[in-house]
């Protein structure tokens, strides 16, 4: 257990943001136990142009030109810091010196702010816990002295174009010099093994106490007269991450079957050939607590995950949410889903799919659906951070 300490939570996503957020799920869970202080990532120049007319950008301009930090106790144990320095965007620059110079400079202005934090909330001997701000944070450790650094990977950023450019190699370094790595996926411990022998897949948190059969008493309108059985997936409808090939397969396969589609969608998946087929429903987006009404209609859940850089070794919260409502699982496998083996069926082409999902209404019964649930609800906040704590004190241990 970690109780009793100081600790600083960096990341990439601040508190604020409208998305579910695995940093602030395991902020919160720290907090029933230590004094957290959850820190925004400053505001850089590109943003404050970008995207000046968001709520959130002009909050973070005012406080900037304020010159004065922004210090919010949000519960109790949390303290959230808005910056009040601008640093420079430089995820573009090509040259690797040019762009450690501007990013020391950054990084010091925004530890200065910190420190400031710091100070004002008499933190000690505190840990520091890096959600994969590998840029604006590198040089931490050095500007700040904490007692323990924590880097917690949980996507593959490197593959994506933001981050690639500078992000290959800055990584490896902000993994190496970490006192620990921590990952969320075996795909991305193994990845971090290599840059640091400190690396521990430390499981994946996730609140599904919504997603109960039982607390279910009502049938959407707009799912009640769809034809049996019921295919479906539930979350963003993104063409980055989810196969449409494969969905379309599903729907021209077997026509009887229904393909119910819950979550937004990108203008490839709106231009696509699932429009054109009759079995194929698009409810679109929902409510968080509507969600389980929807998935309780499903005789078979899938996640059709395209395999690429970005995605292989991503950890899927959908699958506990489906798991924990005891639903047949049909998902593409990777490295990441092997933790899921035993309670999903893992699909290699489009093919597979059609097997798998066949074969999951075929064996569905109460005693499996059982084993799901109880299964899917291991993966508690709790235990996410009980492992990172365990991880922590093994490289306690071996230090001399």
């Amino acid at each position: 257990m970690i109780e009793n300490r100081d600790i600083i939570v960096l990341g990439i996503q601040a508190w604020d943001i409208e998305i579910g957020s695995n940093c602030k799920n395991i902020a919160e869970e720290l907090a029933k136990k230590n004094r957290v202080l959850y820190v925004n990532s400053p505001l850089d120049r590109i943003s404050r142009y970008r995207h000046q007319n968001l709520e959130s950008i002009r909050k973070r301009t005012k406080i900037v030109k304020d010159g004065k930090p922004q210090l919010v106790e949000v519960s109790k144990n949390i303290w959230n810091l808005y910056p009040a320095k601008l640093i420079e965007s430089i995820n573009w620059i090509g040259p690797a010196g040019l762009f450690d110079w501007l990013n020391r400079i950054n990084n010091k202005r925004f530890a200065k702010q910190i420190s400031w934090a710091i100070g004002e909330l008499g933190f000690k001997n505190f840990i520091i816990f890096n959600d994969s701000d590998m840029f604006r944070s590198f040089y931490m450790k050095e500007l700040l002295k904490p007692e323990s650094y924590i880097y917690y990977t949980r996507d593959n950023l490197i593959a994506v174009d933001y981050w690639k450019k500078q992000g290959i190699r800055v990584e490896a370094l902000h993994m190496k010099k970490a006192n620990l790595v921590v990952a969320n996926s075996t795909y991305l411990a193994a990845l971090a093994q290599k840059h640091n022998p400190n690396s521990f897949y430390v499981g994946q948190g996730c609140d599904v106490s919504l997603f109960d059969t039982n607390l279910v008493t009502t049938i959407p309108d707009d799912i009640k007269n769809i034809p049996k059985p019921i295919i479906g997936y539930i979350g963003a409808l993104l063409s980055l991450r989810l196969d449409i090939q494969v969905l379309e397969h599903i729907a021209e396969s077997r026509p009887e079957w229904s393909v119910v589609l819950v979550g937004p969608e990108d203008d490839k998946f709106r231009s696509s050939k699932l429009h054109q087929l009759k079995n194929v429903y698009f409810l679109g987006n929902k409510n968080g607590n509507e969600l389980p009404s929807y998935l309780k209609q499903f005789d078979v859940a899938i996640n059709p995950q395209v395999l690429s850089p970005v995605t292989i070794g991503n950890y899927p919260r959908k699958i506990d949410e489906y798991l924990a409502m005891g639903k047949p699982t049909v998902a593409t496998k990777t490295e990441a889903m092997s933790v899921f083996s035993g309670f999903t069926y893992l699909a290699e082409n489009k093919e597979e799919y059609i097997e798998c999902i066949e074969k999951a209404l075929q064996e569905d019964n109460e005693k499996v659906r059982r084993k799901r649930e109880e299964f899917a609800r291991e993966h508690t906040w709790e235990n996410n951070v009980n492992e990172i704590a365990k991880a922590l004190e093994t490289v306690q241990k071996s230090r001399p």
